[in-house]
């Protein structure tokens, strides 16, 4: 077993990871909302899931909660690279220990496993008792943004986050695959609090495609709370009975809509 890290170390590496993890994810999230909300908002409003757009005070509350979380993922990320240190994580250093094909299944692998934590996770903090008092934050974006991907409650975070020490103990990870993983996670966020509707028309009943989620799917689960719990995909979803039975007539709606037929003229 290693050495613990000395305080100059953690506070080096600290300073790294919020750096890194805030550019991120203002670079994603901010590259949505200008394109979207800002330089074509006009043009592509009649794509918008709910014709309204949120004020800026609440487009302010969601960025602010997403950069407190970025201090949660520095703590995670201090956890993980201790651990490892001390010998308790399964991370190896160079590409070739288990090569190239496994370094891309492992890729795979996180994907599929995050996306069956969260939706467990997820249905865990929708229970009455605790909602309040962790998933309410993220809830108050009834309408979101591209900034609400990271808005929620310090102990959603912490939930949020636990995946990645999980998936660093149970399985050989190499840096570079978890932060490709780390990469797709923020974009998936950050497309399923879009709050506009890209993909075409038969999408989600499609045999080739049913499986992949949408801006719509996520977006009906911040305004009628209790369906679409699902991430990146809607097996759990489908499996558990969760989707909302409105689901894909909603998605046919916003699919089918042309630029004629927004509410905004």
């Amino acid at each position: 077993m290693g050495d613990f890290f000395t305080v100059n170390e953690l506070a080096e590496r600290a300073i790294k990871t919020f750096s890194i993890s805030t550019a991120r994810y203002i670079i994603l999230a901010g590259i949505a909302y200008l394109i979207f909300y800002v330089i074509w908002k006009e043009k592509w409003t009649y794509k918008k899931i709910q014709q309204r757009f949120p004020d800026k005070v609440r487009i302010w509350f969601e960025f602010k909660y997403s950069m407190l979380n970025m201090l949660i993922f520095v703590i995670i990320g201090l956890l993980v690279a201790t651990m490892n240190k001390m010998g308790y994580t399964q991370q190896y250093k160079h590409i070739s220990d288990y090569g190239v094909v496994y370094f891309i299944f492992s890729i795979v692998v996180m994907i599929f496993l995050h996306d069956t934590f969260f939706y467990w996770a997820h249905r865990f903090m929708h229970i009455k008792k605790l909602y309040p008092y962790i998933h309410k934050i993220h809830h108050q974006s009834t309408n979101p943004t591209p900034w609400a991907a990271f808005s929620f409650h310090p102990l959603e975070g912490f939930i949020e986050a636990a995946i990645v020490p999980i998936i660093v103990v149970i399985m050989p990870t190499h840096f570079g695959a978890l932060l490709i993983f780390i990469m797709f996670s923020t974009i998936l966020n950050v497309l399923g609090h879009l709050g506009f509707e890209m993909y075409p028309k038969g999408f989600t009943q499609s045999k080739w495609f049913w499986w992949n989620n949408t801006s719509t799917h996520h977006n009906m689960h911040h305004s009628l709370f209790d369906y679409n719990y699902g991430l990146y995909f809607n097996f759990w979803d489908k499996w558990m009975k969760t989707n909302h039975e409105k689901y894909h007539e909603t998605f046919e709606k916003m699919a089918s809509m042309k630029k004629k037929d927004s509410l905004h003229k």
